[in-house]
């Protein structure tokens, strides 16, 4: 990832001018692969990014529990997330919620998001000046986009990895869909970090886990879960109760005498 967005006087491949700052602040460059989904039967709300640009898990996913999830990528302004989960807390539809935003956002054709809210309608939106391969898919409870990738092969699997996954939670599952679409092609720059977050009911997260920088990060995602969720009384466990419950932190028998 760049240190900043377009900047001033700069100009793209195809002699776009890329200009000078976005609101609060330039948008960085991150080339990636990214699903936001909902689980309907828990209703919670995560993302899952992959990307050959370092710690794309640290300006990607946004979740707000029981509002909506959203991811931001290509020329990248983060401060569209938290405005559109605003406007999704305010009932607005995730269409309705990225057009006013990027309304207001004047490189909206360098930006990428995928927008899913806490009724599942969702939304993915490519703008016309993010660097090919380029596209998304969105449904019920999923949106699905990427930028700089192999092909149109990475989304197609990670939609169908959605659709068809039978894993038992959010988390699991939407490492699942990052792990299909690094099989089929992913960043057509190579792979350097991945990240999941998944949000219940309160402002602790139920999963929270960054790879910065891998050689395989997927992978590595896949290792550091499997060992949060190993064994009975796992971490996994306890995270699931703290961001479901804001009381579960005070059960007496969770403490020694």
């Amino acid at each position: 990832m760049a240190p900043v967005g377009p900047r001033a006087g700069s100009r793209g491949a195809a002699g776009r001018p890329r200009g000078g700052p976005v609101t609060a602040a330039s948008g960085g460059r991150l080339a990636t692969f990214s699903i936001a989904a909902r689980d309907p039967v828990t209703g919670m709300l995560g993302v899952a990014v992959a990307s050959k640009a370092l710690a794309a898990g640290n300006i990607c996913p946004f979740v707000r529990p029981r509002v909506g999830a959203v991811a931001t990528q290509a020329w990248v302004n983060p401060f569209l997330a938290p405005r559109i989960l605003d406007l999704l807390e305010g009932g607005v539809a995730p269409e309705v919620a990225a057009a006013t935003a990027l309304a207001e956002d004047r490189f909206s054709a360098y930006r990428q998001l995928n927008v899913v809210d806490a009724a599942g309608r969702s939304f993915t939106y490519t703008g016309e000046h993010t660097d090919p391969w380029r596209g998304g898919r969105h449904g019920p409870g999923y949106a699905i986009a990427g930028n700089i990738l192999v092909s149109e092969a990475t989304v197609a699997a990670m939609e169908d990895a959605f659709l068809t996954g039978r894993a038992a939670n959010l988390g699991e599952r939407l490492i699942a869909v990052l792990e299909a679409g690094q099989e089929a092609g992913g960043d057509a720059r190579g792979r350097q970090s991945a990240a999941v977050k998944v949000m219940c009911q309160t402002v602790v997260p139920y999963l929270d886990l960054r790879v910065d920088d891998h050689p395989d990060p997927v992978a590595e995602l896949r290792r550091i879960y499997e060992l949060a969720a190993a064994g009975e009384g796992g971490e996994l466990e306890f995270y699931a109760r703290v961001s479901c419950d804001q009381h579960a932190s005070e059960n007496p028998e969770d403490y020694p005498e």
